[in-house]
């Protein structure tokens, strides 16, 4: 089963979503959310969905970077990117600090923001305090591209978009991402 990803213009992408508790994650009902959301994410295809983008103001969010969606990148964009596969998990009432003042530039899409893409300025690394699915306490520190997903997917759970975060200059559609990142890989 796979549920609709609700686009920007939707007030719940707007509003700051509400902690779970040990019970409710613990519960049947946000276990088989959990599968629900993972099943829309890979279906979609996406690297990340939070609960809001399917209209529950929950701050929860889902994760993976499947090697299969790496496949037609080349190494120099993988390695440019510090991307690499990321094994399917949950965050659940995250908090986010920043790792080091490094920031870098990429193009972002969103599963809500359909069809389009622009730079966003994100830190390089940063550590997430969360936990996980089973209600445990969990730490995770991340650089590269995994860093950019987990910004990203907790943005969502605070009300934001990448639009929020963009260089407006970049927004264009996704035809013209990818028109860019060739002609891009074509220089280096």
């Amino acid at each position: 089963m796979t549920l609709n990803i609700v686009q920007t213009g939707d007030p719940v992408l707007r509003q700051v979503a509400r902690e779970l508790t040990v019970e409710e994650i613990k519960s049947d009902s946000t276990q088989r959310l959990i599968e629900i959301m993972r099943d829309t994410m890979r279906t979609a295809p996406g690297v990340g969905l939070a609960a809001p983008q399917i209209g529950l103001p929950l701050q929860l969010a889902v994760i993976e970077d499947r090697s299969e969606y790496l496949q037609d990148a080349s190494e120099e964009d993988l390695k440019a990117r510090k991307r690499a596969p990321v094994d399917f998990h949950v965050i659940i009432n995250p908090k986010l600090f920043y790792v080091g003042d490094e920031k870098v530039d990429f193009f972002e899409g969103c599963l809500s923001v359909s069809g389009f893409g622009a730079i966003v300025s994100r830190a390089e690394k940063v550590r997430v305090e969360c936990v996980n699915e089973r209600a445990e306490s969990i730490t995770i520190n991340a650089e590269g591209w995994y860093a950019r997903i987990l910004q990203h997917e907790i943005d969502h759970l605070n009300g934001m978009l990448y639009i929020d975060r963009m260089q407006s200059r970049t927004f264009t559609t996704m035809e013209n991402v990818e028109r860019w990142n060739d002609r891009s890989s074509e220089e280096e």
